[in-house]
């Protein structure tokens, strides 16, 4: 294996301007992370304007930062208030804040400070091996190849995704459809553009992103929280005894392993792995019981994986260019603005964006050990701040970005319209999640599908005909069917309890 390009991409990431983008995007992290509700996605739509002048690879290097970062910060409101700044951060609730009853918030984020790096580091030698082993096999990959791709995507992030998995699949065929608005990049023909000049162009990234993901959840947090703020419980020693260690080993190394493996996964990401690797470690427990009274196991394996979570899901979105989840999504759209395609050639074309990016996780997650700790009691008092005073102060900045990024007022209506409608589906039960993934894969499926169908001269089946796209569309219709076969098999399951009731 040539190291060179590793080792030059230490080289762009210890330049002073891209330390100090690591050190504000893992601070920013941590922060939102504490702050519930408002959580690693919206703060990078939030951000994406800012993008705009900044130097690519210190960009996303400062996005990554806020993703990972953010993964921590969630942990201190979950031990302190039983209140999980994260969604990643809810199994955290359980035993952290039960050992912070008995006196002992400080063992528990100590353990989630050394499971999150642990986690952090061992997913980043993993991204580090096999994303360029993955990258060079999708070389091969061709217009057939990314519209199956972008395909299963989509099919993933719908049905593997949380929630109603009708109501993911209907949010998806929305973002579909969304993607084709504006004129035909073959024809030049308009779509759905209603006369309209600015839609003619299509719906931009940003607006929608900023949208559904800013102010949608500023909205739907302000009618959700309550405006008292409880009072954090009293941190002791914070760093965790050679004992307590001992106790976690086990959990924070099959953590490591749990999260690195279902954040590559689309659809998967840090909540799943917590809530994986939370199961797994109850499940193979000698006392099982101590889970939710303050069982040292019950911190480190969460917070271990989803950290483990975090950095193992830039190996899709940085070799493929499929985003594994939502703030990868945004992710990919910053990339894009940025003008630089993620996938295959990435590794050749950008190697100081593409290794800089990995190598900025090592220097951040340092960071993170060595401020999670001393910063507590910082964000403890930043908890004791009313979400009546933060959100306006959000909700403005989230307009000024939209407004700063064309200097149009037509964008600012789009984020209000985008916001409004986030609210909503929150509201009725739709994950915004899978509407944003398909927007953002649509354009790349739409244009893939019709390069490749005249390549086989209008012939769909030439698709099959080639290995790599064949096997995609195999496992396309694999997860396509899989769901209707486990409700067919509980339905049976179901019919035949009651009749062997009646036999017995």
């Amino acid at each position: 294996m040539d190291l060179t390009p590793i080792l030059n991409g230490f080289s762009v990431v210890l330049e002073p301007a891209n330390l100090l983008y690591c050190l504000v995007g893992v601070l920013i992290g941590m922060l939102i992370g504490v702050l519930p509700g408002l959580g690693p996605g919206a703060t990078i739509a939030i951000l994406l304007p800012i993008t705009y002048g900044i130097e690519p690879v210190s960009a996303i290097i400062m996005l990554a930062g806020i993703f990972y970062g953010a993964q921590y910060g969630g942990t201190i409101t979950s031990v302190l208030l039983r209140l999980p700044g994260e969604a990643s951060s809810v199994v955290t609730v359980f035993d952290g804040f039960a050992l912070a009853k008995q006196g002992r918030a400080g063992t528990a984020l100590g353990i989630a400070a050394v499971g999150s790096f642990v986690g952090g580091t061992v997913s980043i030698v993993g991204l580090s091996l096999v994303a360029p082993i993955v990258a060079g096999f999708a070389l091969d990959f061709g217009p057939p190849e990314y519209a199956a791709l972008g395909i299963l995507g989509v099919l993933l992030i719908s049905s593997v995704g949380n929630g109603n998995k009708l109501k993911a699949v209907v949010a998806a065929c929305v973002g579909l459809l969304l993607a084709t608005v504006g004129r035909d990049t073959f024809t030049g023909a308009e779509r759905f553009t209603f006369g309209s000049l600015n839609l003619a162009e299509g719906l931009d990234f940003i607006p929608i992103a900023m949208g559904l993901f800013g102010l949608s959840e500023i909205l739907y947090n302000l009618e959700e929280r309550h405006n008292k703020v409880a009072s954090p419980a009293k941190i002791g020693n914070v760093w965790p005894s050679r004992k307590e260690l001992g106790e976690a080993k086990g959990a924070i190394g099959r953590g490591s392993l749990i999260g690195f493996v279902l954040g590559v996964l689309p659809g998967g990401g840090a909540t799943l792995s917590s809530l994986a690797a939370y199961a797994f470690e109850k499940r193979r427990a000698k006392q099982p019981e101590r889970f939710g009274r303050g069982a040292v196991e019950g911190v480190a394996a969460p917070e271990t994986a989803n950290n483990a979570a975090a950095t193992s899901s830039f190996i899709p979105l940085l070799t493929l260019g499929i985003p594994a989840n939502a703030t990868m999504a945004l992710i990919f759209g910053a990339l894009l603005i940025q003008g630089i395609q993620p996938g295959p050639q990435l590794v050749t074309q950008h190697p100081d964006v593409f290794w800089g990016v990995i190598n900025s996780m090592y220097i951040g997650n340092i960071l993170l050990l060595v401020m999670s700790i001393p910063m507590v009691g910082v964000f403890v008092k930043i908890l004791r701040v009313r979400a009546a005073i933060l959100a306006p102060i959000t909700v403005l900045i989230t307009l000024l970005g939209a407004y700063t990024v064309r200097n149009q007022v037509y964008d600012v209506f789009l984020v209000i319209g985008f916001g409004l409608l986030g609210y909503l589906m929150k509201k009725f039960g739709f994950e915004p999640g899978p509407l944003l993934l398909a927007f953002v894969l649509g354009t790349m499926i739409e244009s893939s599908a019709r390069q490749a169908l005249l390549i086989f001269g209008g012939d769909p089946t030439g698709f099959l005909t080639r290995p790599i796209s064949g096997t995609i569309f195999a496992l396309v219709a694999l997860v396509a069917v899989l769901p209707l076969i486990r409700t067919a098999w509980r339905r049976k399951a179901i019919r035949k309890a009651p009749a062997e009731e009646k036999t017995s």
